[in-house]
């Protein structure tokens, strides 16, 4: 398998002979910070060459004929640059520009390169999110949050406040694959479902695929969440420190070597703590809840060190450790840790197209969960991930290719409700090559890409196709689709028996599968699906964008853990059927859907309007069912706007409606016996545990979900670089008795949060 590999990357390395173009290029910073200036743009006066900076504030323009230019730069909130370029044929020009924030309130901006950048990109189920947008939602407990901001986004599916996880267009958590700089981040949210583990403030940006990605990202059927951090201020010793009945935070940064304006690199630091006292100020603040709180706590730690060089390539090493604990009832106690350590770096040699940048980062998590029943679960995973990435602009198309290696180990414990137990311990290596291929010709844009995937585990290939496109009708409507193959190794190591779960873990793909599904051979052990988007985008009057996604995902072969396991499977049992002795068990299933986005953002105010409908299924070669994330309706609807003198007040308003989620019913109740001596056990002697006899999979339905959630921010300015913001908020503001869950035994509901008021300080310097 390793020869084929290298055969492609020979191939690759081959291709980027093609890559010879008269080029402008370099990076954008913000003077203030030297921090990367993300999305701004940068164009040729006059003309239609034009860029947006990347997430590492990196632009290229190349394909210039020859001859004199204004090169424009501009972004809201700060001062335009005009710097006057003399192209020569073949000429590689590079600038490093730096950004000073505006003395003046801008009212309008430049967006040629943004507009242009709407016609030569396809942008297909792809949120792309920056630090403004997430302060734009309602901040709980007065604090942003990347989860709070996700659960907004068209095609999500949040399944609540407390235990919640975000479901993607019919995948399930186990499906999305989740990246901070490159790392693979195996839980990116704590168990109270308003916080995520990534402090709002270290993030630099986040792409969110809610399908159709093409080659660069694999090892997922579903969806990509790429998260980028930010490295720490190059200028000044800077920090923030906050406090708010939710949770406590400080972050301090600075440099260790200053970076100067026309000089060379610097080196800087980022540290950040966050931790959440929930557990106790709600036993003493909020006289709605019971006496026993909110059980929910954690704490977060990350820090990263960067290098800079002159030119704008870059080394960073960074670290983090993130903890969360729920006591619930003093019955169910859970605690997981994630922890992890890595490095990235950005490289951009001289006198070269291309520009190389790649990633090794090495991560764990561990989860336990104790229950009243003995029905403890355990789950752990651990190990590295490494990249390395080429990319090439020609004018306003692309080339980019690379190698992924991929190597854990995962062990897992699990008692079902039958008794049966399941144990896997497994070690998996995944080695990858990819390209993929940004095309304009004309009013059409292609992307086209390919992916080989290798499981050493499982000795399995697959060959993974991926297509983008983009078609201009106008200048204000565009139609877009993307496709492709997807497969994955890892599994869930969670029972959908449970109405709520609180349990994520993770199983590695497993060669204990059966022979046949539905009549048919099985002939691999991969999870995989197909995807099938298709959208149109209106750049409406009044400043408004409608965009419209149409979806079909295809899980053409799912892994499960085995539901019905009554049997050991050993000679004993050979007569018994599969599915009532094997661990693991062959779904396949489907998604499918449409999303509707209307979206408005100018000057003061800010409008984000989401309609989402789908349907989702799965057969599990016994019955068709419907998943317990199955939510046929869900609107999100969110407002901010910002007013005052230099705007120091905010306001954000939020509320969400979903329809009913599945569950399984409860239709009865028996004497579970152990038998611990066989057909010899006396039974008349014996006390057994409660047994529950359910009903059809996933037959009933929970009631609907509502909520309104509110916030007011003022801000003050107390010197240069200080500022101090308060904020107040509710959560849930007219007290819906939104589900939890039902106590099967007891029929006892519990409910998600009810009306929580917040209030918060924070102070920057």
């Amino acid at each position: 398998m390793i020869r084929p590999l290298l055969c492609l990357l020979g191939l690759l390395i081959s291709c980027s002979s093609f890559a010879q173009n008269t080029e402008i290029r370099g990076f954008i910073y913000e003077a203030e910070s030297s921090e990367p200036s993300i999305y701004t743009s940068v164009y040729l006066k006059g003309t239609t060459y034009g860029a947006q900076t990347n997430l590492d504030g990196f632009y290229s323009i190349s394909k210039v004929p020859p001859g004199s230019y204004t090169l424009m730069v501009t972004s809201v909130g700060y001062d335009s640059i005009t710097i006057p370029i003399v192209l020569k044929a073949g000429d590689k020009i590079s600038k490093k520009i730096f950004l000073k924030k505006s003395s003046v309130q801008m009212k309008e901006v430049n967006v040629s390169a943004e507009s242009e950048e709407k016609k030569t990109d396809v942008r297909i189920s792809v949120n792309k999110i920056t630090p403004k947008e997430i302060r734009q939602i309602p901040t709980v407990g007065g604090e942003p949050d990347l989860a709070q901001y996700l659960q907004v986004l068209p095609g999500v599916i949040f399944s609540g406040d407390q235990g919640g996880q975000l479901y993607i267009r019919g995948g399930t958590p186990i499906q999305n694959k989740v990246l901070m700089d490159g790392m693979v981040i195996y839980n990116p949210f704590h168990s109270i479902g308003l916080y995520s583990v990534f402090d709002a403030d270290i993030i630099r940006g986040a792409d969110i695929y809610t399908g159709g990605f093409n080659a660069e990202y694999g090892d997922r059927i579903s969806s990509i969440m790429d998260i980028t951090t930010r490295d720490g201020n190059k200028k000044r010793i800077a920090g923030k420190v906050s406090a708010n009945t939710f949770t406590a935070k400080a972050l301090v940064e600075g440099p260790i070597k200053k970076e100067k304006e026309g000089e060379g690199g610097g080196i800087s630091f980022l540290m950040t703590a966050k931790t959440s006292y929930l557990d106790q100020t709600s036993k003493s603040l909020y006289s709605n809840l019971d006496s026993a709180g909110l059980p929910y706590s954690f704490t977060d730690l990350y820090g990263k060190i960067s290098f800079n060089s002159s030119s704008g390539s870059k080394l960073n090493l960074f670290g983090f450790n993130y903890s969360d604990d729920v006591d619930y009832n003093a019955a169910t106690n859970l605690h997981w840790t994630s922890s992890g350590f890595g490095t990235n770096f950005l490289v951009v040699p001289t006198g070269s197209a291309a520009i190389i940048d790649g990633n090794f980062a090495y991560s764990g998590y561990k989860i336990n969960l104790k229950e009243p029943d003995g029905r403890d679960r355990f789950s752990e995973i651990n190990g590295f991930n490494t990249g390395l990435n080429f990319s090439y602009f020609l004018g306003k198309d692309e080339f980019r290719y690379g190698l992924e290696m991929l190597g854990f180990k995962t062990n897992y414990q699990f008692t079902n409700s039958f008794g049966s137990s399941t144990d896997q311990t497994e070690n998996t290596t995944e080695l990858a090559a990819y390209m993929k291929l940004k095309k304009i010709i004309g009013k059409l844009v292609i992307e086209p890409g390919v992916r080989l995937n290798y499981y050493s585990s499982l000795s399995e290939t697959s060959i993974e196709p991926r297509l983008g496109m983009k078609f201009n009708l106008s200048n204000t409507i565009r139609l877009k689709a993307a496709g492709g193959f997807y497969s994955q190794n890892l599994m869930s190591a969670s029972s959908d028996r449970d109405v709520v779960n609180l349990f994520y873990g993770f199983l590695s793909g497993s060669d204990d599968l059966p022979k046949t599904f539905n009549g048919k051979d099985v002939d691999s052990k991969l999870q995989k699906a197909r995807h099938i988007i298709a959208g149109i985008e209106f750049d409406l009057p009044f400043h408004l964008t409608l965009n419209v996604e149409g979806y079909f995902k295809d899980f053409n072969q799912l892994e499960n853990i085995n539901r019905d396991k009554i049997y050991e499977n050993d000679g004993q049992h050979s007569e018994k059927p599969d599915y009532l002795k094997q661990d693991y068990i062959i779904e396949n299933g489907t998604a499918r859907g449409i999303d509707f986005l209307l979206k408005y953002d100018y000057k003061k105010l800010y409008v984000w309007a989401v309609y989402s409908l789908g349907y989702v299924k799965r057969f599990d070669g016994i019955r068709t069912y419907e998943p317990s994330f199955d939510r046929r309706h869900n609107i999100n609807l969110v407002t901010s706007y910002r007013f005052g003198k230099k705007d120091v007040w905010q306001a954000n308003v939020r509320w969400n409606f979903g329809s009913a989620f599945p569950f399984t019913q409860t239709q009865g109740f028996y004497e579970q016996l152990s038998f611990p001596d066989g057909t010899g056990t006396n039974t008349s002697n014996q006390n057994g545990q409660l047994g529950i006899f359910y009903g059809e999979l996933n037959k009933g339905r929970l009631s609907t979900f509502h909520r309104l959630d509110v916030s007011l921010q003022r801000s003050f300015h107390l010197s240069k670089n200080s500022n101090l913001e308060i904020t107040a908020g509710a959560t849930n503001v007219y007290d819906r008795e939104n589900i939890f869950y039902v106590n099967r035994v007891t029929n006892s509901r519990v409910y998600q949060l009810p009306f929580l008021w917040n209030f918060g300080m924070n102070l920057t310097f």
